[in-house]
């Protein structure tokens, strides 16, 4: 299969809301590595790494609004080459 990269911003209700975890917990369900975390404009910045189609779906579960507590308004996101491998998804500060 096929690794990928993307990087992904979303914007609306998401942080303070437990949107970073809940994003871990699904990205390590799918087998992902890459990380969440907050930035100051009040978005949240994913970077998901795997195989394309795991990365999709991640993707699709961000699009959908996340965790039930988050109110998502738009998902951008683009093809990324990192500049480290990440070995796992963790949540950065």
């Amino acid at each position: 299969m096929a690794e990928i990269c993307k990087i992904a911003w979303v914007h609306g209700m998401v942080q303070g809301v437990g949107f970073r975890y809940s994003t871990q917990r699904e990205a390590q369900r799918l087998g992902l590595t890459g990380y969440a975390r907050n930035l100051e404009d009040g978005s949240v910045e994913v970077l998901a790494c795997g195989e394309a189609q795991k990365v999709e779906q991640l993707l699709a579960w961000l699009e959908a609004g996340g965790p039930r507590s988050a109110r998502v308004e738009r998902v951008l996101s683009e093809p990324h080459q990192p500049a480290k491998t990440w070995h796992d998804f963790g949540i950065r500060y």
